[in-house]
């Protein structure tokens, strides 16, 4: 009886969550984004898989609207590759919330993935996940708070290793060049 009970729950649960999911296409669908009721399973088994893989257990909402909401105005993300970026992020994301130990918020975390993936990373999850947030990870766990004050945003040059391109520096060689 109680097997069953429990069941009946997860089974309502589920339902309820698709029917969440579903719902933020009238969202997603103003940046030409909408998932299917395949796609949005898809990504819920997808979700429950990282969860396991990471021993993550959620508690109340998923991160999975959220993630959905940060990343759904992306240049980098359209139909084609909606889902399986979502997917991919998902994972990167829990994979990440165990990196700094739980010490950054889900929203902290998920401003200072979205910010590099639209800018340093441009598009690349490769990039966030083996240099951006490792960075950031050994970062906090060397003691470093200063995304707490921003929510983690405009942190990466605090420990990037990168030479970025100074647009006045070239302003400034293209004068003695020219002038």
């Amino acid at each position: 009886m109680e097997k069953n009970l429990f069941e009946m729950l997860m089974l309502e649960k589920q339902k309820n969550e698709l029917a969440e999911l579903l719902e933020i296409n009238q969202k997603t669908n103003h940046f030409g984004l909408s998932l299917t009721t395949e796609e949005a399973k898809e990504l819920m088994v997808s979700r429950n898989k990282s969860l396991q893989r990471y021993q993550r257990v959620e508690f109340g909402r998923s991160v999975l609207e959220k993630l959905i909401f940060e990343f759904c105005d992306s240049q980098h993300i359209n139909q084609d590759n909606y889902v399986e970026m979502i997917e991919e992020l998902q994972d990167i994301f829990y994979g990440f919330k165990n990196e700094v130990k739980d010490r950054m918020t889900d929203d902290e975390l998920l401003n200072f993935m979205k910010e590099q993936f639209e800018t340093v990373c441009q598009g690349d999850l490769s990039y966030l996940s083996e240099t951006c947030l490792p960075r950031l990870a050994a970062a906090i766990r060397a003691g470093y708070t200063g995304y707490q004050k921003t929510e983690a945003k405009k942190v990466y040059e605090e420990f990037s290793e990168e030479q970025r391109w100074d647009k006045d520096v070239y302003m400034e060689v293209i004068k003695e060049l020219f002038w």
